[in-house]
């Protein structure tokens, strides 16, 4: 049965409660959720995870299995379990043995581990591997006796600390597809851990930014990089254009009229600035249209080629306006793509509804001294 899990104020402090490691976190998973802490190295990621695993005893608030506070109990009494990046295989074991290792202390009789190590290898598609040491598996192949030893104790929930991150990056695509796959299949509880901003897009169904030891946003793949709250977000979550507005008129609604520069720009979404205020923008690199220097029509600024970069799939073309502002676009490799050379002045159409007006980030200079503790 998949548990929900609930933290409710979690707090931790090191080094005699100067710094907070993670600070004041409210958060709910719900039941087979895959539900992904992304961010940046100390920002409480790891921290968050060994509290929920029992690892490490909260200075403040409360996690909630499935309602139940195990604040206090220790990780074997949880129903949880932990993947970590580094596997832990037992090298003197096979992999039959290493799946079985749990099951030893879980009272099951000699046909019921067989059967159940049986599952969990097919799960992973390694039963043929059963009688191999670990030395004889690649790195992808231990990752998923790691997880066949995880999940062969039918854990309510699992907890994976960057499973990938040992692999090369060729590996590391093919596998997160599988692991997605697989958490559909076995229907529990995921909470992943990374700092990939990909692995967390492509896997997750819902995902939290971390900074500072707290959550900066929370939300689906398409919401955290379509409409990121802040600056921090915008910027950590895949490449973001940063620019400098002020906002002219608000509308009945979300959307406003921005000035940049000298040109004027619409927005159709969430405006946090009053009219007059100074602010920054965000639009993606794939939004934005390069287009023939003068043309017309609405949210069209001009600007000057002044790099173009050949990435396969796409040409990304780095773009200097006339407020010094620099921005990149990047457009698929048809023939329009080979038209833009250095120098070249263009115009730039920044969609109306690809546009988002940020609120400024909000991090604290005592949650900020808690990225040197936090993991």
């Amino acid at each position: 049965m998949a548990a929900g899990i609930d933290l409710v104020g979690l707090t931790k402090r090191f080094h005699h409660g100067h710094a907070a490691a993670v600070d004041n976190i409210d958060l709910s998973v719900t039941g087979g959720e895959f539900f992904s802490l992304l961010g940046p190295s100390g920002c409480g990621k790891t921290t968050t995870l060994r509290l929920v695993a029992g690892f490490e005893e909260p200075t403040a608030g409360r996690i909630l299995l499935d309602g139940v506070d195990v604040s206090g109990v220790p990780p074997h009494k949880r129903n949880v379990n932990t993947v970590f990046q580094s596997y832990a295989l037992f090298p003197f074991m096979s992999v039959s043995d290493n799946v079985a290792f749990g099951l030893k202390y879980a009272a099951c009789s000699k046909a019921e581990l067989k059967t159940r190590v049986g599952e969990a290898l097919a799960l992973v598609d390694m039963t043929s591997f059963s009688s191999r040491r670990p030395s004889q598996l690649s790195g992808g192949q231990q990752q998923r006796i790691a997880l066949a030893r995880a999940l062969v104790l039918n854990p309510a929930a699992l907890l994976l600390d960057e499973p990938l991150g040992a692999l090369d990056a060729k590996l590391r695509r093919s596998l997160k597809v599988e692991l997605k796959a697989l958490q559909e299949r076995v229907g529990i509880t995921f909470i992943y851990v990374t700092h990939d901003q990909e692995e967390a897009l492509t896997m997750s169904d819902r995902l939290a930014v971390m900074h500072a030891g707290r959550i900066a946003q929370i939300g689906t793949p398409r919401e955290v990089y379509e409409e990121p709250t802040d600056s921090y977000v915008a910027d950590f979550l895949g490449a973001a254009n940063l620019i400098e507005i002020s906002v002219l008129e608000r509308t009945v609604g979300s959307s406003a009229t921005l000035k940049l520069g000298d040109s004027v720009l619409t927005t159709s979404g969430v405006v946090p600035a009053s009219p007059g205020e100074k602010a920054q923008a965000v639009i993606r690199p794939e939004r934005i249209r390069v287009e023939s220097h003068g043309s017309e029509g609405p949210n069209r600024v001009p600007a000057m080629v002044e790099r173009v970069v050949y990435l396969g799939a796409a040409t990304q073309v780095m773009l200097r306006l006339a407020t010094g502002e620099s921005l990149q676009a990047v457009i698929p490799n048809d023939e329009s793509a080979a038209t833009w050379a250095q120098g070249t002045p263009v115009h730039c159409c920044l969609p109306a509804d690809g546009i988002r007006v940020l609120a400024p980030a909000d991090v604290s200079e005592s949650t900020q001294a808690a990225e040197s503790l936090a993991s």
